[in-house]
């Protein structure tokens, strides 16, 4: 996320091709990782699977997170398309935000999951103020 981030803030009036191939890249980089999270989390062996074994009661969430990760998908792949040689300023434009769309998801996405396992795995120890 952080090389997406930074490929983004770089300037990119004195080369666009050199900019656009760098938010390609990272953008790349970020769709690799974000596959290897899904294997990760909703494989058979997954966190998912895991999760709904010991906490049925986290459905809802773990359902909402499966599904975000088919937007986020999408969101990558939407951005990888767009992301050329862009010929002006309102192409870099419309790249950043994109970008920074994604970018804004996979972080609220990131946080919720992180609330997830902290729901799932709390222990109510008693008896402390």
């Amino acid at each position: 996320m952080s090389a997406l981030e930074e490929a983004l803030a770089a300037p990119a009036t004195a080369d666009p091709v050199r900019w656009a191939e760098r938010v390609q890249g990272a953008s790349m980089e970020l769709s690799g990782d974000f596959r290897e999270h899904i294997d990760i989390t909703e494989g058979p062996d997954g966190l998912y699977h895991d999760l709904l074994q010991t906490s049925p009661r986290l459905s809802n969430a773990v359902a909402s997170l499966t599904n975000e990760h088919v937007l986020i998908c999408r969101q990558v792949d939407d951005l990888l398309a767009v992301v050329t040689a862009p010929d002006d300023t309102g192409a870099v434009d419309g790249i950043r935000d994109l970008g920074t769309t994604l970018l804004g998801r996979l972080v609220r996405h990131r946080q919720r999951g992180s609330e997830l396992v902290f729901e799932a795995y709390q222990f109510d120890v008693g008896g402390e103020t």
